[in-house]
């Protein structure tokens, strides 16, 4: 089978990786890749999102499955696409545009939640229209508040602001003066929920799912989770607090709601579907959804799986999902993300990497990095993720950030308490 992958972040550095395990692939490309994707099959200067460019490489390539990694395409529309007429031959592993609304606006997955019975916070939308309802708000409510940009904003449209001045504050940034562009002409605010946050993933045709590996991911940029909010900066999988019964009430009350939901308002899914939750007394509650795998989950979740992914994928488009059963290693995974000085805010790019070579006890997996003059060097905030395996958590760990010490860049950091809080479990 001849596959293109759409990304160039360590999602799509972990899904090529494999992807090349796969005894039925033929020829891999990523779109537009990065510096360690090229490992693992051909990068082409194609931008995710330009849609023309991807169908004629298909159609010159005789590509047989194209798969998006990223929100933006699926948000745009890439599913819906190659529903043409002459395109509708290549088997596309992607929500159609009206279900990737569930991850790209808030607002219409508060409603599609609220709809389907599906536990999650209280909420109210905010626009320029009725902004004066978000101070009365704040005025009603306790602090922490949460206040999120309805659109896509690469992981940094949720703030939590402790105060009602603060919130005040930044609501007019999103909303007056569009901290986020057109992703935060719309707002939504939501009551704060105090428990242990995880995320559950699942990929599904619509109809049938198969259940994949839970992580937790560590989104604040410092230790002890201060800070601003990131893509991640961190992730470990299994999440030892969720044990049998906790799954079995995300399943019955979160999962088959959605899937049902999807049916019921024809919205077609092929793909992915990640559940942000949270564990409140007893009760777990979504916060959000994405309709791709997450960032740095992956590459925590996929080193766990024992199967063949371009199986998964064929057994999705063939209804036999119900009889795939992936094996899901004993063993625990964590990985740490290494990144730029500066990063979330403004940072630099163009830093020499060394010291790859010499890590040989733990995968890692690439994310913003690029090939100059011949010369691996970083080209994002978020640059390598450095992913452990060990028979526990702590031996995991042990393995990540042992190998982060062999690894250099000028401006690297990190965090140093990924999953040290559930270390002795």
């Amino acid at each position: 089978m001849n596959v293109l992958l759409l990304g160039s972040g360590g999602r799509e550095c972990a899904l090529a990786r494999k992807l090349r395990q796969s005894q039925s692939l033929s020829n891999l490309y990523i779109a537009p890749g990065n510096g360690g994707t090229l490992e693992y099959g051909k990068n082409r200067a194609i931008a995710a999102t330009d849609f023309t460019a991807i169908e004629n490489f298909c159609l010159e390539n005789a590509i047989d499955i194209l798969i998006c990694g990223p929100e933006q395409p699926a948000v745009a529309g890439i599913w819906d696409y190659f529903q043409k007429e002459e395109l509708k031959h290549i088997q596309v592993v992607a929500p159609s545009q009206k279900s990737a609304m569930l991850e790209g606006s808030k607002a219409f997955a508060k409603e599609f939640m609220t709809k389907n019975n599906i536990p999650t916070a209280q909420y109210l939308e905010i626009t320029q229209d009725n902004l004066a309802h978000a101070y009365q708000w704040f005025d009603e409510k306790s602090p922490p508040y949460v206040i999120k940009a309805d659109g896509l904003a690469e992981g940094k449209g949720v703030v939590l602001p402790e105060s009602k001045e603060e919130a005040t504050k930044l609501i007019d940034e999103f909303i007056l003066d569009r901290k986020f562009g057109a992703s935060s002409a719309k707002v939504v605010l939501e009551e704060f929920l105090d428990g242990l946050e995880f995320s559950v993933f699942i990929y599904t045709n619509g109809q049938q799912y198969v259940m994949l590996p839970n992580a937790k991911d560590y989104k604040r940029r410092f230790e002890g989770n201060k800070g601003l909010n990131t893509g991640g900066m961190g992730c470990i999988s299994p999440v030892p607090f969720v044990d049998k019964a906790l799954m079995e009430q995300v399943e019955s009350q979160v999962i088959k709601p959605t899937i049902n939901g999807l049916q019921k308002d024809s919205m077609p899914y092929t793909g992915f579907i990640y559940f942000g939750l949270i564990l409140c007394q007893g009760q777990a509650k979504v916060i959000e959804y994405n309709c791709r795998l997450g960032d740095p989950e992956t590459e925590v979740i996929l080193p766990r799986m024992d199967c063949d992914l371009l199986a998964l994928f064929q057994a999705g488009f063939s209804n036999q999902l119900e009889s795939f059963n992936p094996e899901i290693s004993h063993q625990s995974a964590s990985t740490v993300m290494l990144v730029s000085e500066g990063y979330p805010e403004a940072y630099e790019k163009g830093f020499p990497i060394t010291g790859i070579e010499n890590v040989h006890q733990a995968n890692v997996f690439h994310a913003g990095t690029t090939i100059k003059d011949f010369q691996l060097v970083t080209n994002g905030g978020r640059v390598l993720a450095v992913t452990g395996l060990g028979e526990n958590l702590k031996e995991a760990l042990f393995n990540s950030y042992d190998a982060i010490e062999r690894i250099r860049f000028k401006g690297m950091k990190f965090r140093s308490d990924i999953g040290f809080e559930f270390e002795g479990d």
